[in-house]
């Protein structure tokens, strides 16, 4: 199918280059886009960590209840039926996050601990 788009003209200088690219990219994209709700609670416990928190605000850090449902609605998922690719990336997003909270937490209770 072809489709004409209108672009503003720096979008379009850097897309240039990549004209051969331009599938592989807006998949890419509407991936991106339609994930992101999915991270709104993942934004706000990132927010707060780029604050600078006391270490008690780190350690008292939670997800949201709707990041707590998509999560769990993911892990139900790959039990019963596996992911999409793209629900694989969101999983692996929200492993990769995980990891980095529980590290500031970690820091966070030693600092707590040296006071």
């Amino acid at each position: 199918m072809e489709m004409t788009v209108e672009l503003p003209e720096e979008l379009a200088v850097r897309l240039r280059p990549l004209k051969d690219q331009l599938p592989q990219i807006l998949e890419l994209g509407l991936r991106e886009l339609s994930a992101q709700p999915g991270f709104k609670g993942l934004s706000e416990v990132l927010e707060t960590l780029a604050q600078l928190p006391t270490p008690e605000k780190v350690l008292d850090l939670r997800p949201s209840d709707p990041l707590q449902h998509r999560m769990h609605m993911l892990l139900e998922k790959n039990r019963n039926e596996g992911l999409t690719p793209a629900e694989e990336q969101e999983w692996a997003r929200y492993e990769y996050i995980e990891h980095l909270i529980r590290m500031a937490k970690a820091h966070a209770a030693l600092k707590q601990k040296n006071e």
